[in-house]
């Protein structure tokens, strides 16, 4: 069986896992979303399987598995019906097939040098993203204390950031810089989740203030591994979070 076929076959599998977990009674849904998660860490292994070793190539596993469970709890907050859910589905196969080709690319560019990489790592910034939402969006909803939430923003996004620093360098080994980097961008988006406890915005714009929170982290980080972080790159970035700022505040609704 060839790469694609393997890819095209666990994307399959993980869709048919997704309309599964629609027939389970809710009490177990998350138990059911988290089993899926697992078999998604299988199944992109056993598709990767060449180009994985016992080192930093393992970390191409991890936006997978984010991105099976952002969905998946994602899911179980759109109402209930066929209309909704099944583009989702679709949706959900086509983005973990593209993940699948975007992983396949970092671990070969690990070993040698590719042509398709600069167009892997815009994929897999953007995926990033996307899984950063859907997971920020989840933790909002179940509306837990700021003592939980803040620390839980922070913890999962520890290794979407590690892979998303590693994804520039492909070392084997992992780097001090790379550790660091997702340290500190960690800590910061559970300080900023903190401080929007005190701001009175709904669960998607806060979930998407976050999220372009972190598109400037990243970015800012990847540039500084890279060795482009010039002024103009940084003046850049901080114009679009003053503006995503200033946009915030006016859709805030303020008082009663």
């Amino acid at each position: 069986m060839t790469k694609r076929q393997r890819f095209i076959l666990s994307s399959f599998l993980l869709s048919l896992g997704f309309i599964a977990i629609a027939f389970i009674e809710n009490q177990y849904r998350i138990l059911g979303i988290g089993v899926l998660g697992l078999f998604t860490l299988i199944i992109y292994y056993w598709s990767l399987r060449e180009g994985l070793g016992l080192n930093m190539t393992l970390i191409t596993l991890v936006l997978p598995f984010f991105f099976t469970v952002g969905v998946g709890l994602f899911w179980f907050l759109l109402p209930v019906g066929f209309a909704v859910r099944v583009p989702i589905v679709i949706l959900y196969g086509l983005g973990i097939y593209t993940l699948s080709l975007t992983s396949n690319i970092y671990t070969v560019a690990a070993i040698r040098t590719i042509a398709l990489l600069r167009a892997a790592r815009g994929v897999g910034f953007v995926l990033t993203l996307l899984t950063f939402f859907l997971i920020y969006d989840a933790i909002f909803s179940i509306r837990e204390s700021i003592f939980i939430t803040s620390p839980l923003i922070a913890v999962t996004s520890m290794p979407l950031f590690l892979q998303g620093y590693w994804s520039v360098g492909l070392e084997k080994r992992i780097t001090k810089e790379v550790v660091n980097l997702s340290l500190v961008a960690s800590l910061i988006l559970g300080q900023v989740a903190l401080l929007l406890h005190f701001w009175p915005v709904t669960v998607v714009v806060g979930s998407l203030f976050l999220t372009i929170a972190c598109y400037i982290i990243l970015g800012l980080g990847q540039a500084k591994i890279e060795g482009r972080l010039f002024k103009q790159t940084v003046r850049e970035y901080l114009f679009l979070g003053m503006l995503v700022f200033i946009g915030m505040f006016f859709a805030t609704r303020w008082g009663g």
